[in-house]
């Protein structure tokens, strides 16, 4: 990554180059929202930047409320956050978020989260289709608002986002490790099991042990289907390294609903 300085200097001038096209969602880690060491949970952190697409989205007319008047919903495809330090208790800190690219059926959004002072936490990115809700099929974005969304695309020349993409699975022969139940607090606004919950099942998955001599340094999660409440979600693992660990998560102990890895340092 580069020098910690230069990034906050870059990333100022981008934000007064793009002010209208990035956004700023400021967010205070509760006592509530952190783990046994003092740092917020991913998947309190993972809600936090979904808050704030939802937030650019919205101003800019592509929010979910405006899009169920046609019948049409954002679901994430893919996501990678990756985590130089995880934000304390009690600190004030801020998501920012742009939209990097748009295709047919797909959109990249990029995120980056700092401390109050500007300094650069981690960052991530995004992957984010649009579905009818009656289909549930990907609908063509380019198509809808005679292609407005394009007008909330960062230049590529200037986008920071300093983070490999997200890349890819192989599973050989994973081990079931563990099998649980979907509840009533599982299920997000779009009717199936919320994206967070399944990061939040998955850093389950490892012992308090581990969290005690690492943290996680970068989460991959690739979202294969949909799973609603009352489906049973398993979860098998497959070592890659010491510090790496693929999981597959099945439901009703067959379709495929996500890939993920984690990385620890």
């Amino acid at each position: 990554m580069k020098d910690m300085n230069s990034e906050i200097k870059e990333y100022y001038e981008l934000l007064i180059m793009n002010y209208e096209l990035i956004d700023s969602y400021p967010f205070y880690v509760e006592p509530f929202h952190v783990d046994f060491t003092g740092r917020i949970f991913l998947g309190v952190l993972g809600n936090h930047m979904l808050n704030a697409a939802g937030n650019h989205s919205q101003k800019r007319g592509w929010g979910i409320s405006a899009l169920n008047e046609t019948k049409h919903t954002w679901v994430i495809s893919r996501l990678c956050i990756e985590m130089m330090e995880m934000p304390r208790q009690y600190e004030h800190c801020e998501v920012r978020t742009w939209v990097k690219s748009v295709m047919r059926y797909f959109t990249n959004r990029n995120f980056s989260i700092h401390r109050a002072d500007g300094t650069p936490l981690g960052y991530a990115r995004s992957v984010w289709a649009m579905i009818d809700l009656e289909t549930r099929k990907p609908c063509d974005l380019l198509s809808l608002y005679d292609g407005d969304i394009l007008n909330y695309v960062v230049p590529e020349e200037e986008n920071i986002c300093p983070i490999e993409g997200h890349g890819r699975f192989r599973f050989q022969d994973p081990k079931l490790v563990r099998t649980i139940d979907t509840y009533y607090s599982d299920v997000d606004i779009n009717g199936h099991i919320n994206s967070i919950k399944y990061i939040e099942h998955i850093l389950d998955l490892f012992p308090r042990e581990r969290f005690e001599k690492q943290s996680v340094r970068r989460f991959e999660i690739a979202y294969k289907a949909e799973s609603y409440l009352g489906d049973r979600l398993s979860f098998y693992e497959q070592p890659v390294s010491d510090d790496e660990t693929d999981i597959e998560v099945r439901k009703n102990e067959g379709e495929v609903v996500c890939h993920a890895k984690v990385y620890f340092k």
